[in-house]
């Protein structure tokens, strides 16, 4: 038994070898970084060591700002990308003849690079010399007067950012939902068929407990990935998202490095820690209210 034991934890050295390295070490490095107060970069020398680098940071309307943009883009995008890829799931589970094909359309935006995605939304969305843009040509035919939703108001330049987070993310999500749907045993529709179960009731007793996990599933991750979201802001807006006021968390802990206001790794550390903190929380709630509605 002990030999056997000895074996398999030989078998998990170079996976812990890896974790530690490259997960666990470099968190217990920027969270000591965190804590450095004055630090060199060059010199790799500190004035000493506290919580200056948290005030410094809670207290930089930059941080504020990016908090700010995150939270928006969390609470709009994760609802509502996984209640429309569940609703259009939902109807390609239905159009069975053609489920594969509109699985691939919808699957495209997916594999699509990041920054072309961005281009195309540049395109559709900004006000040039030449034109006001497709979106703006669809709003004045309506009567209405046209926005400059990439240079404009803070609320324009929020909406084409939550426009094309939920674009980006929502091919994997459904998926991932069509997949789930796909596998709940047919045995359960056809006892409430035969009880005369109106779809709704169907749905919400049958169908939306046996895909739960899958929902939860996509809601944390969904949580995670909105909460580092850094490239869709630079694919719209460039790389001075200061000056944009669409800046994020992931985008503040990068200019600390290395953008025009780079060199301060304990500022990036410590916006980095509180990042970590908040993502810990919100996954912790989320894992409590799972317990209640999730059925495994």
């Amino acid at each position: 038994m002990d030999n056997k034991n000895a074996k398999g934890w030989l078998y998990l050295l170079p996976a812990f070898l890896f974790l530690g390295a490259f997960l666990i070490y470099p968190l217990i490095d920027v969270f000591v970084y965190s804590f450095e107060e004055g630090y060199n970069s060059a010199s790799q020398t500190f004035s000493g060591t506290g919580m200056y680098n948290y005030s410094y940071v809670l207290h930089d309307p930059y941080f504020l700002q990016a908090v700010k943009n995150t939270l928006i883009l969390v609470a709009v995008t994760v609802p509502l990308s996984t209640g429309l890829a569940l609703l259009i799931s939902v109807a390609l589970s239905s159009i069975k003849p053609l489920r594969d094909l509109f699985q691939t359309i919808y699957f495209l935006p997916y594999v699509t690079n990041t920054l072309a995605v961005g281009l195309v939304f540049m395109i559709l969305f900004k006000k040039t010399a030449y034109s006001d843009g497709l979106v703006n040509l669809l709003i004045q035919s309506f009567g209405g007067s046209s926005v400059d939703f990439i240079d404009g108001p803070y609320w324009a330049k929020m909406f084409v950012l939550c426009f094309y987070t939920i674009w980006v993310v929502m091919p994997f999500k459904i998926l991932i939902l069509t997949s789930a749907l796909a596998s709940v045993n047919q045995i359960y529709y056809n006892a409430a068929r035969v009880d005369g179960t109106p779809k709704w009731r169907i749905f919400t007793k049958i169908t939306l407990p046996m895909i739960s996990p899958m929902i939860f599933y996509l809601v944390i991750t969904g949580f995670i990935g909105a909460f580092k979201a850094y490239s869709d802001a630079v694919a719209l807006f460039g790389t001075d998202l200061n000056a944009a006021e669409m800046n994020t968390i992931v985008g503040y802990v990068y200019d600390m490095l290395y953008g025009d206001s780079g060199g301060y790794p304990s500022y990036a550390s410590a916006a980095a820690i509180i990042l970590f903190v908040i993502v810990l929380t919100i996954t912790c709630i989320n894992l409590l209210v799972s317990k209640k509605h999730v059925h495994y």
